[in-house]
C-alpha cells in the first residue's frame, strides 16, 4: 500500500462560515483562532465565521483567514487522533505551501501567520499599484498557454501563473493583456475565463511584493521540516532555511507548478491525498490530475471525524 500526503489549499478556497463548526467542536481548533486574533490584531475568527464576504475576499484578509482555518482543521484532526506520522509528504497550492511548512514543523504558527499576513498585505499593495488580472484557460496545455501569452502580451506583462491540472492553466498580467488574451483564446481552441481577483499574482507585476517580503523572510526562523514539503516553484522538496526563504520569495513572481508537485509526490510513492482546509478546490483538481488517486477532503466536523489515515482517508 502506498504512502499518504496531506495537502493544503490557497486563495479562492474561502467561504463565509468556514471553520465555525470545527472551532465549536474542538478546543485545539478554537485555540488556533484565539491565538490568530492576537497575532493579526483584529477578530479574524469573526470574519471567517460571519463575514462579510467582501472583507473575507480581500487579499490581505483572505490569505491569513485561509491559513488559520486550515491550521484549525489540522488541529482538530490531531485532537481527534490523527498524527503527522500518518503522512509521508505534504504540500500546498500557493498560500497553502505556508500551511504545509507550518504543519511539517518548519515554521511556528505565529511566524507562519505573520508571514502570511504580511504576504497578503504586500500582494494587495502591489495589485493596487498596477492594474492587473488573471484568466483561467480551460482546455489549454502548456504550449497553448505560452503561445497565447506571446500573442496577447504586446508591450505589457502576461505569463502563465498557475499550472493546476490538465486542461486548466491560469495566466496573469496587465489588465489590457488579459483582455486581449480572452479575445484570442478562441483561435487557439481554448476557453478563457477572467477571474475575480485583485491582481496578477505569480507574475513579475508582484516584484515589489517579493522584494519587501524578502526582508520579512530573512527575519523569520525556519527549521528542517519533519517530512518533505513540495515546492511550488520547481516541484522539488524544500531544503535548508536559506533555500526555503528563496523559494517562498520566488513563488510570489513565478508560476505555481501544482500539477507537477502532485506528480512528483506520486512518483515518490504517494497513492492517497488528504486535503485539509476550507473548500474542496484541491480535491477537484486531483480528480483531473489522476483519477486513480484516492483523495479525501477534510473541511468540516463530520469529515474530520472520518478522516484518520488507514480508515476513512483511504476511501475516495
Amino acid at each position: 500500500m502506498g504512502d499518504t500526503a496531506v495537502i493544503f489549499p490557497g486563495q479562492g478556497a474561502q467561504s463565509v462560515g468556514m471553520g465555525r463548526d470545527v472551532a465549536a467542536r474542538y478546543k485545539r481548533a478554537r485555540a488556533i483562532y484565539d491565538r490568530a486574533n492576537e497575532v493579526v490584531g483584529f477578530d479574524l475568527a469573526a470574519v471567517c465565521f460571519g463575514g462579510p464576504a467582501e472583507k473575507l475576499e480581500r487579499t490581505d484578509v483572505q490569505q491569513p483567514a485561509i491559513f488559520v482555518t486550515s491550521a484549525a482543521i489540522w488541529e482538530a484532526f490531531l485532537e481527534s487522533g490523527g498524527s503527522l506520522n500518518d503522512f509521508s509528504r505534504t504540500g500546498g497550492l500557493s498560500l497553502g505551501e505556508y500551511t504545509a511548512l507550518y504543519v511539517a514543523g518548519a515554521l511556528s504558527f505565529d511566524d507562519a501567520l505573520r508571514l502570511v499576513q504580511r504576504r497578503g498585505e504586500l500582494m494587495q499593495e502591489a495589485a493596487l499599484a498596477v492594474k492587473g488580472g488573471m484568466v483561467s484557460l480551460v482546455g489549454a496545455d502548456e504550449e497553448t498557454a505560452v503561445t497565447l501569452c506571446d500573442r496577447a502580451r504586446g508591450e505589457d506583462v502576461l505569463a502563465p501563473a498557475n499550472f493546476n491540472c490538465p486542461g486548466q492553466i491560469v495566466i496573469a498580467g496587465s489588465q489590457a493583456a488579459c483582455e486581449r488574451a480572452v479575445v484570442l483564446a478562441d483561435e487557439l481552441h481554448c476557453r478563457a475565463i477572467p477571474l475575480a481577483v485583485a491582481g496578477a499574482f505569480h507574475t513579475p507585476l508582484m516584484q515589489s511584493a517579493a522584494d519587501q517580503l524578502d526582508g520579512v523572510l530573512a527575519a523569520t526562523n525556519f527549521t528542517e521540516p519533519r517530512i518533505p514539503v513540495a515546492r511550488n516553484v520547481d516541484a522539488g522538496y524544500h531544503g535548508n532555511a536559506d533555500e526555503m526563504r528563496l523559494s517562498l520569495k520566488r513563488q510570489v513572481t513565478q508560476p505555481v507548478l501544482w500539477q507537477r508537485c502532485v506528480e512528483r509526490m506520486v512518483a515518490d510513492g504517494v497513492e492517497r491525498f488528504v486535503e485539509i482546509g476550507p473548500g474542496r478546490v484541491l480535491t477537484g483538481l486531483m480528480r483531473k490530475i489522476n483519477r486513480k488517486l484516492s483523495t479525501r477532503n477534510v473541511s468540516t466536523v463530520e469529515s474530520v471525524e472520518s478522516a484518520l489515515v488507514g480508515s476513512g482517508a483511504d476511501r475516495s
